[in-house]
């Protein structure tokens, strides 16, 4: 990048806040997922939102392509910079504006980590449901950016269900509003739907609005163990079936079981073929009663052992292990893919079936966890993408995974995004039209296609 330009750059943020050296520059050039790297030209680290639209004007004026990044979890490529373009961090832009006890609503900038803002709005009696895996380190930004979901979707819903509204520069660095501090907004387009789960490719988020509710008034948690991991899908598919909606509804496979409790010592059972963590909250009538008919059905599917949790650091160590699945299988091999493939609940023991049958005939090592009761799966591959030969039964592997989803009527992503990873099918889950009708919508809001170009959508 040419002297006088990135002399633009640091007249508007300051020197501190430009970083050009190769070891730095290294650090953003890759995300979670495994894709290749692409080292970008500048990081940009603006104080305010104001040095934000400055940044994203000059790069529209000189087509240089924009990713923003908030930390880096990303897991398909959404955060991975495109040839040539910059790095916008969003962790200065990290304020808790407003947190509305009386009208139930919080007013954040993007760069505000997930858990910290959760444990603020539960410090107060309210809560924010939407709890990623990541969200330790994930900001708020990227969860809008991406539509995260977390281990409460079942019962509470994803990241969409609570943006209320935002705030955004467009390609041109001009501030947009959509949405409303009300319950009730109807005015205009959706555009906050829209920008939602677009991953970067429409606009800069600086500000948002996120619905919050009272914090529930009871909890239940409980760990049941099985012999046979169909025993434990079934199970999952009657508890829906029987109109209960539990706060969360997790599923372990064995072999997520032994790397989680070599990693956390949580005293998980390693020779439990499945297990189900199963957590109820609400009225403390309606939690009792539907513990006693989730324990029922667990029994009278094979389940080996209910333990319930019987305080809260009890409770918490053992949602704390599973948190840390991916980190568990992470160290067991040099590369790990961690896929996203959900279907209807009712199917999810057809899938956990195609999972098995498809690790079986590629000879390879995947474990199996991820949110049951909402259908979103995580099948994780455990390789070495050094070895050329067992890469190419990998590549064969997630192909056939997407396959198996969309055959039972799923989907390619249930939160972790489309990126760069899952582009070249998304016409198989949708059809030719639908990606056009996409790149029409991308080609009137970002001309140049300056806003992370080449993720989502080919271009």
């Amino acid at each position: 990048m040419r002297d006088s330009l990135v002399k633009r750059f640091e007249s508007i943020v300051g020197k501190g806040n430009l970083f050009s050296e190769r070891e730095v520059l290294y650090a953003y050039s890759y995300d979670a997922a495994v894709v290749p790297q692409t080292i970008p030209e500048l990081v940009i680290r603006p104080m305010d939102p104001e040095a934000a639209s400055k940044v994203i004007r000059v790069c529209n004026e000189e087509d240089i392509p924009i990713t923003v990044r908030g930390s880096g979890t990303n897991l398909s490529g959404g955060a991975v910079p495109s040839p040539g373009g910059i790095v916008i961090l969003t962790n200065a832009l990290n304020r808790i504006l407003e947190l509305n006890e009386a009208d139930l609503y919080a007013v954040v900038e993007p760069g505000v980590i997930t858990a910290k803002f959760a444990s603020l709005v539960e410090s107060k009696g309210l809560f924010y449901p939407p709890d990623p895996g990541s969200q330790s380190v994930s900001t708020l930004g990227g969860n809008v950016a991406e539509n995260a979901g977390g281990l409460r979707g079942l019962k509470y819903g994803v990241t969409k269900d609570y943006v209320m509204g935002l705030e955004l520069f467009d390609a041109e660095g001009n501030p947009i509003k959509t949405g409303s501090r009300t319950v009730k907004c109807v005015t205009g387009y959706n555009l906050s739907g829209l920008i939602t789960g677009s991953e970067g490719t429409l606009g800069f988020i600086y500000k948002i609005i996120l619905k919050l509710l009272p914090y529930p008034r009871h909890r239940k948690a409980m760990v049941v163990y099985y012999d046979d991991v169909m025993k434990a899908s079934i199970t999952v598919s009657e508890i829906i079936g029987a109109r209960i909606l539990p706060c969360t509804l997790e599923f372990m496979d064995n072999f997520t079981i032994r790397a989680v409790e070599a990693y956390s010592k949580a005293g998980l059972p390693t020779d439990a073929a499945a297990l189900l963590l199963i957590e109820v909250d609400g009225h403390p009538s309606q939690v009792e009663e539907d513990s006693l008919t989730i324990e029922a059905l667990c029994r009278r599917n094979g389940a080996l052992q209910i333990k319930v949790a019987g305080d809260q650091r009890e409770r918490d160590r053992v949602w704390e292990a599973r948190r840390g699945a991916l980190s568990a299988l992470a160290k067991l091999r040099p590369t790990v893919i961690l896929e996203d493939a959900t279907v209807p609940r009712s199917r999810i023991p057809d899938m956990v079936k195609e999972v098995q049958t498809i690790a079986k005939r590629h000879q390879l090592l995947i474990g199996t966890f991820g949110h049951a009761g909402d259908g979103n799966l995580h099948p994780t591959i455990l390789t070495d993408k050094r070895d050329r030969e067992e890469w190419k039964r990998v590549e064969k592997a997630i192909e056939e995974i997407f396959e198996a989803a969309l055959a039972l009527g799923g989907t390619l992503s249930g939160e972790h995004g489309i990126g760069i990873a899952k582009s070249k099918y998304l016409e198989k889950e949708t059809n030719r039209y639908t990606l056009l009708y996409s790149q029409k919508i991308k080609r009137a809001l970002d001309p140049k296609s300056i806003f992370n170009p080449g993720k989502v959508l080919y271009e």
